[in-house]
């Protein structure tokens, strides 16, 4: 049987931290790596591991980097805070890991994993939009998988191999108010933005227009956010005005 490490990364999660790890018992081992909370967290996460580490949060993908190296799983599975696993998710991270562990070595066998995430945003489990079924990399081989330090905030994982699907998803507590959609989208759209200046992107005066535009067509009308009603426009919206802070903000870091 593979080992497997299962991996969270928390910031003040105390009124979540207990439901999410509570699901990874099923894991050989349980890495919690903190960024100096100043609430219960690292204490709650105690009663579930003893292999909880702090680290000053810089990026999203330089976190997520350092906690692979914390961990001695063959593989490695890694949840927010917010998430929780079900039984049936975790049969199947079981089994798919032994069986790419156990091909003959002249087949090419899968090091990855995309695993659905089923979004709950104002206790509603949104199916449209782009937010189902929400494909997330989150089950690698530890020694053939790293995360992008140019992508931030929403990280992208290098593989040095083939990667499969898996059909039981993460179950994912999204957002509980309308205010913690805006302030989490603005603080992710500041991520984005210095991410870009980083990588030497800068904006075109039409991208203003020309992209919030596209985004919300791309959500509302060919990702079908309108049969999602008032919340199903409102997230298309949200991801609009998203889009259009972003390359505020980038325009802005150009001028400093």
């Amino acid at each position: 049987m593979s080992s497997i490490s299962a991996i969270v990364i928390t910031r003040n999660e105390e009124a979540n931290i207990e439901d999410c790890l509570s699901t990874l018992a099923w894991a050989d081992e349980i890495v919690v790596l903190d960024s100096y909370s100043n609430d219960r967290t690292v204490d709650l996460s105690r009663k579930y591991t003893d292999k909880v580490f702090k680290r000053t949060f810089t990026t999203f993908p330089e976190q997520r980097n350092a906690a692979l190296k914390l961990v001695n799983g063959f593989w490695v599975f890694f949840l927010d805070a917010d998430e929780r696993v079900t039984p049936e998710l975790a049969v199947e991270i079981r089994r798919v890991t032994d069986d790419s562990d156990a091909r003959d070595a002249s087949i090419e066998r899968n090091v990855g994993y995309w695993v659905p995430r089923k979004n709950y945003i104002l206790g509603r489990w949104v199916k449209y939009a782009g937010w189902w079924p929400d494909y997330q990399m989150r089950l690698f081989r530890r020694a053939e998988g790293r995360y992008d330090v140019l992508v931030d905030p929403h990280e992208v994982v290098i593989l040095d191999g083939k990667e499969g699907h898996l059909t039981s998803p993460v179950i994912h507590y999204n957002y509980t108010s309308l205010e913690q959609i805006l302030v989490k989208q603005t603080a992710y759209a500041e991520r984005e933005a210095t991410s870009l200046q980083s990588a030497g992107i800068y904006n075109k005066p039409r991208w203003l227009i020309s992209r919030p535009l596209r985004e919300l067509y791309f959500r509302y009308i060919i990702l079908k956010g309108y049969k999602g009603g008032w919340l199903g426009l409102f997230l298309c919206l949200v991801m609009a005005w998203y889009r259009l802070m972003v390359h505020i903000k980038l325009a802005r870091l150009r001028k400093l």
